[in-house]
């Protein structure tokens, strides 16, 4: 297979279900679905942290969050490990960004040639007030829902933004047409991350008593898991809403920003046609996590439940099989993906720093048999979190440990919405024992928890102690390039 060039197309916060090709007849995403139709669609796809910066370092490098001690939103990828832009570098092959990466800053060389409208952590520090977690903080020191004040129909920076990246991608593939050699081009994309602001003609698509129902209610007596409990009880955005129809209009303003996003998506993929890149370019798109959106009384990510931790994942091209693979996958399978769609290796020099990469590439399990007892891994130790959380799907089950909690456990090929915790069942003990295991062959998750809490204490110190730490950083959503210390709902 080769085709000279790679698109990779991330969005933020997609859960993978709202797309017309995961089979959801709601929502509308006909640009996806195009994308999906005319490639493969993994429909078993997870970050490997359910939370931007330590996802993102992870997609960068090809390496777990625990390997690389990226572990949160204030510890950014800065290059000191390589990742696939680096390798590419090395060998000639042109590398650029174009919006949203989440790393450090463009002081850093972290694999790009270029990097267009980059928006980066907030001042190269990030959100240091996220990294107190031993002992927790009993609340955000900015106070406030996360999700902004406002919710509903208008224009945000992250809108206009999205509109910019795209626009300048636009032109980026003009120029390109023009050019022989090779090239690779990452593409960053807000929506449909909060806030759940959005113009109005996508929101009338999206009417609040058309929508679907949220699920697990703890108004109807669900029961969190404590190590979710102790995240809700730290950020309670679900109690913070006006009333149950703000709740469905921020429901209906993700949807809608999905919408959008399919949108932008859309304008690329025909400039692609437009330009006649599309018969020389592989496109690969995906999101860092996914979205709780209401479910289990939750919004944002920062768990492990399918609707945070499992991402879109469609490659399509030209040689690219019209196909849905059931194998799993993670991000970290894009580093692969990236280097094989240049005839490279992981093997290449560049990357010869000790550092575990067991990702796989996309390319080679298209022509593959599916193998749903590939193991696909995530971790979290970030905002919110009492201990560090870790989950492995493998086969039909999905376990989740939570560091000096009980687990969970979950039979996806009986219960693939996750809604009967199998752990608090008797006669699964040898299942959650398999599991367990498959972990332990991953990471010593004791040994994990303390080292990232033990990074972040440094971090802590560094900034001045607890007190003075509590203070820096963005309060929830990184501003975009040029905007100041960001509020609430911009």
């Amino acid at each position: 297979m080769s085709a000279p060039n790679l698109l990779i197309i991330m969005s933020d916060e997609h859960d993978p279900r709202y797309m017309g090709a995961s089979g959801d007849t709601f929502v509308k995403t006909p640009n996806l679905d195009r994308l999906a139709a005319g490639g493969t669609r993994f429909s078993n796809a997870y970050t490997n942290c359910p939370i931007c910066v330590p996802a993102r370092a992870a997609f960068a490098t090809g390496a777990y969050v625990n390997d690389i001690g990226y572990w949160d939103n204030a510890i950014a990828y800065e290059g000191a490990y390589k990742g696939w832009g680096h390798v590419l570098q090395a060998h000639g092959i042109r590398s650029e960004s174009i919006g949203k990466l989440h790393y450090r800053s463009e002081q850093y060389d972290t694999g790009f040639d270029s990097e267009h409208l980059a928006m980066h952590v907030y001042q190269g520090v990030g959100m240091v007030w996220g990294s107190i977690r031993d002992p927790m903080l009993t609340e955000p020191p900015h106070g406030g829902r996360m999700l902004g004040p406002t919710i509903g129909a208008g224009e945000s920076t992250y809108t206009r933004y999205d509109n910019d990246v795209t626009v300048r991608t636009c032109e980026w593939l003009a120029d390109a047409a023009g050019r022989e050699e090779p090239w690779c081009l990452y593409v960053g994309l807000v929506a449909p991350h909060f806030p759940f602001i959005v113009a109005q003609e996508f929101l009338d698509l999206y009417p609040l008593d058309e929508l679907p129902p949220r699920k697990l209610l703890p108004s109807a007596g669900y029961q969190r898991h404590p190590w979710v409990q102790a995240q809700h009880d730290f950020w309670p955005n679900d109690d913070l809403f006006a009333d149950e129809t703000e709740k469905r209009t921020a429901m209906a303003a993700y949807l809608a920003l999905t919408s959008w996003m399919d949108h932008n998506v859309g304008r690329i993929l025909g400039q692609l046609d437009a330009t006649g890149l599309a018969d020389s370019t592989r496109v690969i798109y995906t999101s860092d996590h996914g979205d709780n959106v209401g479910h289990r009384g939750l919004w944002g990510k920062s768990n492990f439940y399918r609707e945070s931790a499992c991402v879109p994942m469609i490659i399509s091209g030209p040689d690219v099989p019209v196909a849905s693979r059931e194998t799993p996958v993670s991000l970290i399978d894009i580093h692969s993906t990236v280097l094989q769609n240049f005839g490279l290796s992981v093997d290449d020099p560049v990357l010869d720093d000790g550092v575990r990469r067991p990702g796989a590439s996309l390319l080679e399990m298209l022509s593959a048999d599916d193998d749903p007892e590939r193991v696909a891994f995530s971790e979290y130790h970030a905002v919110g979190s009492p201990t560090g959380g870790f989950m492995v799907r493998k086969g039909r089950w999905k376990y989740h440990h939570y560091q000096g909690f009980e687990p969970e456990l979950f039979d996806l090929e009986a219960d693939p919405e996750e809604l009967v915790d199998l752990a608090r069942q008797p006669g699964h003990e040898a299942v959650i024992a398999e599991m367990h295991e498959a972990l332990l062959q991953i990471c010593d998750p004791a040994a994990v928890d303390q080292a990232a809490k033990a990074r972040q204490a440094a971090l802590i110190e560094h900034h001045g102690g607890r007190e003075a730490a509590k203070h820096v950083g963005a309060p929830a959503a990184t501003p975009v390039p040029g905007q100041g210390k960001p509020k609430f709902g911009q």
